[in-house]
């Protein structure tokens, strides 16, 4: 690795940071050095948990440095930044239970004739070599989803992070190897992904592939490795139904933030807000003044709510689709234009399902709000779409959050929360073109890990 990657600021195109870019052949030497360390030198699960637990420690003495190359390279806010570093001292906290706790489980074998007398059992063991392809949006904790769950469960890694974004997963190399991590269970390979992923995806060593990312390329991926275990977590468009007997006023102030957190550059950003006629306009009343009051800005600055898009090509085609609704009959509330490099918080309304700020995923800084009246029609418009990740509903009625679980077709279903909401050992992931895992220590130690039987005849 001769070559460097330069990072720069998507806030100000200034440099902030270098790390060696990699080939098609450091990834495939990555890959052997990780298979041969599976095989050569295995990591029992004591000394796993350990170092997780101390990993866990010192990510939350390093959070505030870990924070700034957050804000650094993805332009993230750093009070926002911030609160990643703490949710991955989470992330690697519960990989530390889980790879305490991993085990098998008793088979009754003895249930049946041709088992009398006999002992069996099932053992988890790991699946093998893991590769790890994460995004831009959350730099630090996606790599961790993928990274503490693989040790945890005894497979070495190898992360392909996002080009724009790889300055954190190289932080958090460096900070496991200092905690104790022999180097080839966590290795980093940052370069372009048409080389340096596809050699992941293709190479014959790597038994797991973790892919976060977008739809049409995971699936991709999916096709291009039918014989490996791949698991995606990709897109959504995620809607909240907010029912007059609900908590509006709370709804407004959470939507304020989770529609435009890191510019709304989440796969469960919430972007389709459907809100009973009766309320509507009072929730736009509450809603409007909150998102114009966003401070948007430098991302270093302590006060900043919302900074810049990854690139001035996402800012346009954000843009693009906003004007497009706005030209289709939508109205903008708030927000709508481009300031400077930054687009400003957008609040959408009199938009139809069929308009993209509504069919597809925005991943912008933009809040689609729709009315109606019929709830079971709002449940209808929120599973009307080929995306299934997370949905919410507000409403302080039992019967309706109860049918709300029920119908709304997505991997996970809030209610009296906004979509974006996502505790780290909760079982995350979604159905249709939003992917086919769940991540979670708990689920995804489960996805790297096999069952072995053990039948034992004395």
């Amino acid at each position: 690795m001769t070559d460097e990657l330069i990072v720069t600021s998507p806030y100000d195109g200034n440099e902030v940071g270098r790390v060696p870019r990699s080939t098609a052949a450091d990834a495939d030497a990555a890959v052997r050095r990780a298979q041969r360390t599976l095989k050569d030198e295995p990591l029992g699960q004591a000394a796993r948990a350990e170092i997780l637990d101390e990993a866990a420690r010192r990510l939350r003495t390093d959070e505030d440095r870990l924070a700034r190359i957050i804000a650094a390279e993805a332009a993230k806010p750093l009070k926002t930044a911030r609160v990643e570093a703490q949710r991955a001292v989470s992330t690697f906290t519960f990989a530390a239970v889980e790879a305490r706790k991993l085990a098998g489980e008793m088979v009754p074998i003895e249930a049946s004739d041709v088992g009398v007398g006999k002992l069996a059992f099932t053992l988890r063991v790991p699946i093998g070599v893991v590769a790890g392809i994460t995004p831009f949006n959350f730099p630090l904790n996606l790599v961790a989803h993928k990274v503490a769950p693989a040790i945890a469960a005894g497979c070495p890694i190898v992360v392909k992070p996002a080009s724009q974004t790889p300055m954190s997963a190289f932080a958090l190399r460096d900070l496991l190897y200092e905690v104790g991590l022999p180097e080839p269970w966590y290795q980093v390979i940052a370069g372009k992904s048409s080389e340096v992923g596809n050699a992941l995806v293709d190479h014959p060593d790597v038994a797991l592939i973790s892919f976060t990312g977008s739809v049409d390329v995971g699936w991709s991926i999916r096709e291009r490795a039918p014989r490996k275990k791949v698991g995606l977590e990709l897109g959504n468009n995620a809607p909240v139904v907010i029912e007059p007997d609900g908590d509006w006023e709370g709804a407004a102030t959470k939507i304020s933030v989770a529609a435009f957190s890191h510019a709304g550059q989440s796969c469960i950003s919430t972007q389709r807000v459907y809100v009973h006629a009766d309320v509507a306009e009072d929730f736009l009343g509450a809603l409007v003044p909150k998102v114009e009051a966003l401070k948007v800005g430098d991302p270093m600055d302590t006060e900043t709510d919302v900074s810049s898009l990854i690139s001035p090509d996402d800012r346009d085609r954000v843009q693009a689709w906003i004007d497009e609704a706005v030209a289709q009959g939508a109205q903008v509330r708030c927000g709508g234009k481009v300031d400077g490099n930054l687009l400003l918080p957008t609040v959408l309304t009199d938009v139809t399902p069929d308009m993209r700020v509504c069919r597809d995923e925005v991943f912008g800084p933009v809040a689609a709000v729709q009315t109606y009246t019929d709830f079971d029609e709002a449940l209808r418009l929120s599973n009307d779409t080929h995306y299934g990740l997370q949905a919410a509903v507000f409403t302080s009625d039992l019967g309706k959050a109860m049918a709300a679980a029920r119908t709304l077709d997505f991997g996970g279903v809030l209610v009296n929360e906004v979509p974006t909401y996502r505790a780290d050992q909760m079982p995350y992931g979604g159905v249709r073109d939003s992917g086919n895992t769940r991540e979670g220590p708990a689920y995804a130690v489960r996805e790297m890990t096999e069952s072995r039987l053990v039948v034992i005849h004395p």
